[in-house]
């Protein structure tokens, strides 16, 4: 929501400083996300330049057919000689002045200039030209009550300040500025100004036929008619406002729509009545295979749950979203209907979702717009509709049901001081609550109905007391009563596993879950985005994507881990998730494989690797383990030696022997050997060291290997792998006959399995 500052102040008198009302406005209402500033700077005196201006002689440029020659009166007794481009005004008119020295909210500073060997001793300005409007066919014609000399910014508003406020889901009465007001009023002990907008004139005999055939969907409906209606720009002081506050000018009779929802946050549409079939409104739920094509020019297929604003024919709009083509208000439009209805959130967020047309109305209804906000929104329209475009009003309904009862709560000042740990005096809390537009009666709150549907409990209302509280609130750190829960096994190796990246020189990254693969079954049907298409099966693409974006940004030493989901394959219509750790490095195959080992190490596991071969990964620089792969990425992956791994943690957490069990220390000697086994180019030390541990069982206390030869001594085809051998029992002292018998037990299984040949 944005919020003008100079809007604002209409309803509430703003004696602080901006800052230190943000500040306060975070803690107790919204969050104020910052404060922008628009329009003319008022730096070094700026503002000065910038007068009321009154066009005494105008008439052709001498030397140009487009131009106009100009003497204005800035009140400085010599009126200046202004060329023009501009021809919307005769004599008299009065104008905006930029004189020389003035610098534009576009930065541009003015000087007296010839144009055309004509003297320019200034600017006649268009309201573009200092950020109040689009429009850029004409200047603008001030009300002639200003006399020339006068500082523009009392006539318009050159100068604006908005607060950036986002406000929670449970607050619609946030989305306007007199809910803001309202708030900072209570928030400073300051009167709040009335209602905007009451009192449009005499209610018309005439009525408007409007049948409501959903109460639930649509409680209320207010319909106001008016005739003779002349369509325009609307005056540049509101199309100023709607700019500021996010939102685009259109026409007189469309912006007092969009100006008075901004104002109360109660939507409203106008529809060109002319074009209503029947001249009667129904409110219902659509047909079945019934199509509207809405304002933006998208035909859209509705279903029987969407609410729809009908004629006597046809729907002609999308309720509480958006409006129907054929109705549109345009420039031949004489006859208006005024819409200030009330709609169910819960079906006007279905719609809007399914629909994916989301808008600044449903924004509003779908979080629970006030049903007697309605009257107030439209009397602030009406008001405006009528001095704007000198319509006539001639005709009012207003059809609804029961409305919600204003909600009755017990409250117990002592209750609040209880909660929130900081007395308040009770007349305090009473009349903080009446400043925010409870009824306080002893121990009974009635609720103000724009908090209707938030404010039903006691403990609601001790949180409206406790938030304009916080300021009182010591900053101290909650006392420690109780502990309750532990890690489970699962989550101190995954802690542990975090632990060991970050201390080899990782950093932990987060990474969006969906990515733009054709390849994977899990394709989002909507998705947000053509890069974010469907969940993804590998972490380890998301981290080059990563890496990629961290070298562009000029950085160095690049380590990335992330642990999350990935979604694989299955049988039923969901898929299978599994927990992951992946990694990327610069480094060679080397230093991915050591990472890995280090992992193991640190969860007292084992790492046993064989060669492989994955996507991504650099062929003949690629080892599987039993929990995942490591390697060396494929240049074509990333430019540069880059090493990576991807392993589930299910499978590394199993292999874990955490927690560790006490073995005792084994005080006999172990006797040391050095064995070469000569392989096939195919067989891994890793298959020969699990194969002469199972058969020599654990007085083998460590088969290690420490050398490759290759060479004519082994033959073509052929490898010598040494080992570094140590047999130890804990029950006594290994004989030499002890270690020739389990030597010959290995050598006779890696002979058998592996056609190995024992050469040292």
């Amino acid at each position: 929501m944005r919020v003008p500052v100079s809007w604002l102040r209409e309803y509430v008198p703003l004696e602080m400083p901006l800052d230190e009302l943000a500040s306060r406005l975070s803690v107790a209402s919204a969050e104020v996300e910052g404060i922008e500033r628009r329009g003319v700077s008022e730096a070094g005196g700026n503002l000065d330049r910038f007068l009321v201006g009154r066009v005494l002689e105008h008439g052709k440029h001498p030397n140009a057919d487009r131009l106009q020659l100009c003497r204005v009166d800035v009140g400085e007794g010599e009126p200046r000689s202004i060329v023009c481009g501009a021809w919307n005004y005769e004599a008299g008119a009065t104008v905006a002045v930029a004189l020389p020295g003035a610098v534009l909210p576009n930065g541009i500073e003015l000087e007296r200039r010839k144009v055309r060997g004509e003297t320019s001793d200034g600017l006649m300005l268009a309201e573009d030209e200092v950020g109040l409007g689009p429009d850029h066919d004409g200047i603008m014609l001030l009300d002639d009550a200003f006399e020339p000399g006068s500082p523009l910014a009392a006539a318009l508003p050159l100068v604006e300040e908005v607060l950036l406020v986002e406000s929670t889901g449970n607050r619609p009465d946030l989305l306007s500025i007199y809910g803001m007001a309202r708030e900072v009023a209570a928030l400073y002990d300051l009167p709040l100004g009335p209602w905007p907008g009451s009192g449009p004139g005499p209610v018309p005999a005439g009525q408007v036929e409007i049948e409501i055939d959903d109460y639930e969907g649509c409680p209320r409906y207010i319909g106001r008619l008016f005739t003779d209606v002349h369509i325009a720009p609307s005056p540049v002081w509101l199309k100023a406002r709607l700019i500021a506050a996010g939102m685009r000018p259109i026409s007189n009779v469309v912006d007092a729509t969009n100006y008075a929802m901004l104002a109360l946050g109660n939507p409203l549409h106008a529809f060109d009545f002319a074009t209503v079939a029947g001249r009667r409104i129904v409110v219902r739920r659509a047909r079945p295979g019934e199509e509207l094509r809405t304002l933006d020019g998208v035909d859209r297929k509705l279903e029987a749950s969407d609410l729809v604003i009908a004629d006597a024919e046809r729907a002609i709009a999308l309720a509480g979203i958006m409006g129907g083509e054929d109705t549109e208000i345009g420039d031949a439009t004489s006859d208006v209907l005024l819409e200030s209805a009330n709609f169910e959130p819960v079906g006007i967020f279905r719609s809007s979702e399914r629909l994916r047309l989301r808008t600044e109305g449903s924004n509003r209804w779908e979080k629970g717009v006030d049903p007697h906000l309605a009257p107030h929104a439209a009397d602030l329209c009406a008001r405006l509709i009528l001095d704007m475009t000198g319509a006539s009003w001639e005709a009012d309904s207003d059809v609804h049901a029961d409305l919600p009862e204003r909600p009755v709560v017990r409250f117990r000042p002592q209750r609040a001081d209880e909660v929130s740990g900081v007395e308040t005096p009770a007349d305090a809390q009473h009349g903080l609550l009446r400043r925010l537009g409870f009824e306080v009666d002893a121990e009974r709150v009635l609720t103000p109905t724009w908090r209707a549907r938030d404010v039903t409990r006691e403990i609601d209302v001790v949180e409206e007391v406790a938030r304009f509280r916080m300021d009182a609130v010591p900053f101290t750190l909650p006392r420690r009563r109780a502990m309750f829960g532990s890690q489970t096994r699962f989550q101190r190796l995954r802690r542990r596993v975090e632990d060991a990246l970050a201390g080899l020189g990782f950093a932990e990254v987060y990474t969006p879950s969906l990515r733009p693969d054709d390849d994977t079954p899990w394709k989002l049907s909507e998705p947000i985005s053509v890069e974010l298409t469907a969940l993804r099966t590998s972490l380890l693409p998301s981290l080059v994507d990563a890496a990629k974006r961290n070298v562009e940004a000029g950085a160095g030493r690049i380590a990335l881990f992330e642990i999350a989901r990935v979604y694989l394959p299955a049988d039923g219509d969901l898929p299978d998730e599994w927990i992951r750790v992946a990694g990327i490095a610069e480094g060679p195959f080397e230093h991915a494989k050591g990472v890995v080992e280090a992992l193991h190490a640190s969860l007292k596991a084992d790492a046993a690797f064989e060669p492989g071969e994955r996507d991504l990964f650099h062929p003949g620089k690629t080892a599987v383990t039993a929990a995942g792969v490591a390697g060396e990425l494929h240049p074509g992956a990333i430019d540069g030696v880059w090493g990576a791994f991807e392993l589930d943690l299910e499978t590394l957490f199993e292999a874990s022997r955490e927690p560790v069990a006490y073995e005792d220390v084994i005080t006999y000697p172990a006797i040391r050997q050095d064995l070469a086994f000569a392989v096939g180019e195919d067989v891994s030390a890793g298959e020969l060291v699990a194969a002469a541990r199972e058969a020599a069982g654990p007085e083998l206390r460590e088969f290690r290997p420490f050398d490759v030869y290759r060479g004519p001594q082994v033959g073509e085809g052929r490898k010598s792998i040494a080992f570094s051998v140590a047999f130890q029992s804990p029950e006594r002292t290994l004989t030499e006959k002890d270690a020739e018998r389990l030597r010959a037990v290995i050598v006779g299984e890696l002979g058998s399995r592996f056609g190995a040949d024992l050469r040292a």
